[in-house]
């Protein structure tokens, strides 16, 4: 349970851990710690470690999803068979229907 909860709240727990130790990280971490106009107070770091926190959980379902292909397109080995006695040919008589000796009295192209 606390694997699956760790999952899905890694953002809460870095956050967690940058409120916790909040002073340590402004004082020693800071990229900006030299300017203390900017009032960074140690948000690149919050920054930078929840970017880090994204990509690992991106890089781990990538792989997640790599793994679900690979075990969903197992191919086995199995013989085809072709039958050629499936269809039947069924002989039906052709019987002359009474054409018309004109096809041109019945279709009439319009008159302008």
């Amino acid at each position: 349970m606390f694997a699956i909860l760790s999952a899905n709240f890694t953002q809460l727990f870095v956050f967690a851990g940058y409120t916790a130790n909040q002073k340590y990280i402004a004082s020693a971490l800071c990229e900006n710690r030299d300017k203390p106009w900017l009032h960074c107070n140690g948000k690149c770091y919050l920054m930078k470690k929840i970017k880090q926190a994204d990509d690992k959980e991106r890089a781990d379902e990538r792989q997640t999803q790599k793994s679900l292909f690979q075990e969903v397109f197992f191919a086995g080995t199995s013989t085809i068979k072709f039958h050629s006695t499936l269809l039947q040919v069924i002989a039906t008589p052709y019987i002359n229907s009474a054409q018309p000796a004109q096809p041109g009295v019945i279709f009439q192209p319009p008159r302008a």
